[in-house]
């Protein structure tokens, strides 16, 4: 491990409020770093450069945090297409690009497992970027986030900044989003189970077959992974990791069925009634789950079995 991240680091959290932003400032104050920057949006639009290359020259962290972005599930991809990829398209090129400028050499820029091929082999390695066609549901975030990953190649290749990516599968947990129709789809069931709960409805729809399979990372394991690769020795990330091939997949290398997922939050919602699958509804890839043999083994993996992260998730849902 290497001294980058010490007690008196300055670390700059982009997207500070968000559900990753949050558990990583969790993660590191564990660790006795509290010197951490936040901005809300109104205090810096990150689709603004001038605002943004303001802000890095006054403020200078020693870190980076590119954890801003939009998002959201299959109905938000398909209903804002032209905002998921310019927003995510400025914020990190904004923030990359300015970084450097400031002569801020250490960042970590999240992704998404949705960069991947819509029928990429399973599982799908840090390889497999760029060799097919996208999921057309959220094609236009999965551009912008390859874009984040060859941003930080690029600038490392001619800079020599030490940019990190990761990957990290559907993630879930605390601070997420319970929107109806934007959120993803572990919070949008914990939301709906709840709800026929309380109503003591007689079923819940679930959106699609129930066969497409998903693999689900906890937030705060997916916290763990980044401080774990923010830690890391510059000679021993690159040693892992190559010029072109730099991002890291994060996730627990295991996958359910939606009809599984649904299920397990029913069991730990408390909900009574049947499971009713709609198979007009859209459900995206067939499969996504990552290989996560190269985290594997640079000395990580997932701790949060699904089951317990799931009903940590909605005690959270209920204190909100």
């Amino acid at each position: 491990m290497n001294n980058v991240l010490n007690k008196d680091s300055n670390i700059y959290i982009a997207g500070h409020r968000g559900m990753v932003g949050s558990a990583i400032i969790r993660q590191l104050h564990a660790l006795g770093i509290e010197n951490i920057v936040g901005r809300t949006h109104a205090e810096l639009d990150l689709c603004n450069q001038q605002a943004v290359r303001d802000f890095m020259q006054t403020e200078k962290p020693d870190y980076i945090v590119l954890a801003a972005a939009k998002v959201g599930g299959i109905h938000a991809n398909n209903t804002y297409p032209a905002e998921f990829i310019y927003d995510n398209l400025m914020v990190e090129a904004n923030v990359i690009h300015e970084a450097y400028s400031a002569r801020i050499k250490h960042l970590l820029f999240l992704g998404s497992s949705c960069i991947y091929p819509k029928f990429a082999k399973q599982p799908m390695s840090e390889s497999d970027l760029l060799t097919g066609l996208l999921e057309a549901t959220n094609e236009p975030y999965a551009v912008a986030k390859i874009a984040g990953i060859k941003l930080c190649e690029s600038y490392n290749r001619q800079y020599g900044t030490d940019y990190r990516s990761v990957m990290p599968t559907n993630l879930y947990g605390a601070g997420d989003n319970y929107h109806g129709m934007n959120s993803h789809v572990v919070p949008a069931m914990i939301k709906r189970f709840h709800e026929a709960k309380q109503a003591k409805a007689d079923a819940v729809e679930v959106w699609g077959t129930g066969k497409v399979m998903r693999e689900f990372l906890n937030v705060d394991d997916m916290a763990a992974a980044s401080v774990f690769i923010m830690q890391m020795d510059a000679s021993v990330y690159q040693a892992n990791t190559e010029p072109m091939l730099s991002h890291i997949n994060v996730g627990t290398g295991e996958d359910v069925t939606i009809a599984e997922l649904a299920q397990t939050v029913k069991d730990v919602v408390g909900f009574e009634g049947q499971l009713v699958f709609d198979a007009s509804k859209p459900e995206g890839t067939p499969r996504k789950l990552l290989d996560v043999s190269r985290l594997n083994q640079m000395g990580w993996q997932a701790k949060i079995d699904l089951k317990t992260g799931l009903a940590d998730a909605y005690q959270d849902f209920l204190s909100r």
